[in-house]
């Protein structure tokens, strides 16, 4: 493993800023003091940067040499809105906020290369380190594309990076093509005609008409996707009724729909809709279909992960980078900025948990857990990919 020692030697500052992060998560768009920590670090080394991109966003820019090329480096800065049950001195000052998808651990990493490719590399060209808000849901890569953030900072690739738990630490774990899931989410209601249970006939009954609709979605993914073609639609909510004898008037039902490509998402959208509204009308029922898409795939670029791979192997050792990694049903915002430019988003193994301080809470140290807590020894192997990454991205 070629972890850099300048990277090593500041390596307790940077876990001091991951531990503080954690300590004070903010939600999405609220940004600020996580922000501030950035900008302060930045101006401490001498890296220039550009802030207010989606109100909280901040991109460092760290140019060296005459050479006109740029690439982008993101992490995310965001926490959840749940409680944190880990007791360890570093655990949310926050209720109801905690950093249990790694996001501090991200910035913190981002950040220890920032350190590094300031004092310590040679290269001929432009990286910008863009320290993205609003990940979990707000889609904050989608606000600061709009804003013009490769408008104001032109680069030809953009690289981005996950902590995984169940991947051994410090291995890395990446694929061509789409690695992580669509997020879709819709709202059906069916306007039925309310009546006594006694009395049937007098109603429409909004919710057999639900319990035909939402059976009827499950023949979508056997029957009518590509069966090589993975997809989930997930009914996870039905609301109707307020009493034991009466036929509501309405029925509502909502859930998600997670694809690995746009087709199938078209498909599985529109044969959702015909089907809530003729069966509604085999009824004589009216139907208001709502379906809305959140996140696209995120579907990595051939060249850039063959790139990306290679730098893996050569910093960790090929036995612990997987180029064909599981894709996940998960969903990430880096989708729309792989969208507007190529790039690569790798995982890097969390471990199983054996890292936690004591303290730690009784669950296991899986993504959105409240006893999840990011792995430290992370640090400067992420830094030093990118660093890597940098470095020969602009000896080629």
């Amino acid at each position: 493993m070629q972890v850099f020692d300048p990277i090593l030697s500041i390596n307790e500052e940077i876990i001091k800023i991951r531990r503080q992060i954690h300590a004070h998560p903010e939600l999405c768009f609220e940004e600020v003091k996580t922000a501030e920590l950035v900008k302060a670090k930045l101006t401490e080394w001498g890296i220039s940067y550009i802030e207010g991109l989606a109100d909280t966003g901040v991109v460092g820019i760290i140019k060296k040499g005459e050479a006109g090329r740029a690439i982008g480096l993101r992490a995310d800065m965001d926490a959840l809105p749940m409680q944190e049950i880990n007791q360890f001195p570093h655990a949310s000052v926050h209720p109801g906020k905690m950093h249990a998808c790694g996001h501090d651990g991200h910035t913190a990493m981002l950040l220890g290369a920032a350190h590094y490719l300031q004092y310590h590399a040679e290269f001929d060209g432009t990286v910008y380190l863009i320290f993205q808000p609003a990940e979990e849901g707000g889609g904050g890569a989608r606000r600061m594309i709009a804003e013009g953030l490769f408008e104001k900072c032109p680069m030809e690739a953009v690289f981005g990076l996950h902590n995984w738990p169940g991947l051994p630490a410090g291995s890395f774990g990446v694929r061509e093509g789409a690695l992580m899931a669509s997020s879709n989410e819709f709202k059906v209601i069916v306007h039925g005609k309310g009546a006594h249970a006694a009395q049937p006939q007098k109603g429409i009954d909004p919710v057999m008409i639900a319990v035909q609709i939402a059976q009827s979605w499950q023949t979508i993914v056997s029957r009518n996707l590509n069966p090589l073609e993975p997809a989930v639609l997930s009914l996870t909510q039905i609301h109707t009724g307020s009493a034991t004898n009466v036929i509501p008037d309405d029925a509502t039902m909502i859930g998600t729909v997670r694809t690995f490509s746009i087709a199938a998402l078209d498909l599985i959208e529109q044969r959702m809709r015909t089907i809530a509204e003729q069966t509604a009308l085999a009824f004589d029922a009216q139907v208001e279909f709502q379906f809305k898409r959140n996140y696209p795939p995120l579907v990595n670029h051939a060249s850039q992960t063959e790139f990306a791979v290679k730098v893996m192997q050569d910093l960790v050792g090929s036995d612990k980078v997987n180029a064909n990694v599981e894709a996940t049903m998960g969903a990430e915002d880096f989708a729309y900025m792989l969208q507007a430019k190529p790039g690569c988003y790798v995982f890097l193994g969390n471990g199983d948990g054996d890292h936690r301080s004591a303290g730690h809470g009784l669950g296991p140290c899986n993504l959105h857990n409240p006893s999840y807590d990011f792995n430290d020894d992370l640090l400067p192997i992420g830094a030093s990919y990118w660093v890597s990454l940098v470095q020969k991205y602009f000896a080629k």
